[in-house]
């Protein structure tokens, strides 16, 4: 499992729980979104950026997809990965991939476009240097 996350700068520890399940008793579909959320929530507070978000200048999903491979149920614990793999002047592409203690394998994968966003004027905006650098340290490369 260790093998399949070590790409992955990131990597939230999450329970699967009852609610999680559907009537078909597996992870409903979109639980898996939330699992990704967390890792990118988790991958941003690790660039320090939920901080400067006050200042009006954030993250906003863009688009996400998800491929979806070994069904989950109740219990287990996940651990969801996340990684940056571009940068563009305003928005970037994350990679997730999920495993779990139950499935030692890629149970699903999926992958985000986040763009910056000026909130207050509404509007896109280009990524603040001290987020690109972050990201580059936490990634150990260059973008």
């Amino acid at each position: 499992m260790q093998e399949l996350l070590k790409t992955f700068p990131v990597v939230a520890k999450l329970p699967v729980i009852w609610g999680d399940m559907d009537s078909f008793q597996h992870v409903n579909n979109a639980i898996y979104f939330r699992y990704f959320e967390s890792a990118r929530i988790q991958y941003f507070e690790n660039l320090g950026w939920m901080d400067s978000v006050e200042q009006g200048i954030g993250p906003i999903l863009g688009s996400t997809s998800c491929r979806y491979r070994i069904p989950l149920t109740y219990p287990d614990t996940v651990y969801a990965g996340a990684k940056i793999t571009e940068m563009h002047e305003k928005r970037f592409t994350m990679e997730y991939l999920i495993v779990s203690e139950q499935h030692p394998e890629k149970v699903a994968e999926g992958t985000g476009v986040v763009i910056c966003y000026n909130y207050q004027k509404k509007q896109t905006t280009q990524i603040p240097a001290v987020i690109h650098l972050a990201v580059e340290k936490l990634e150990g490369r260059e973008f």
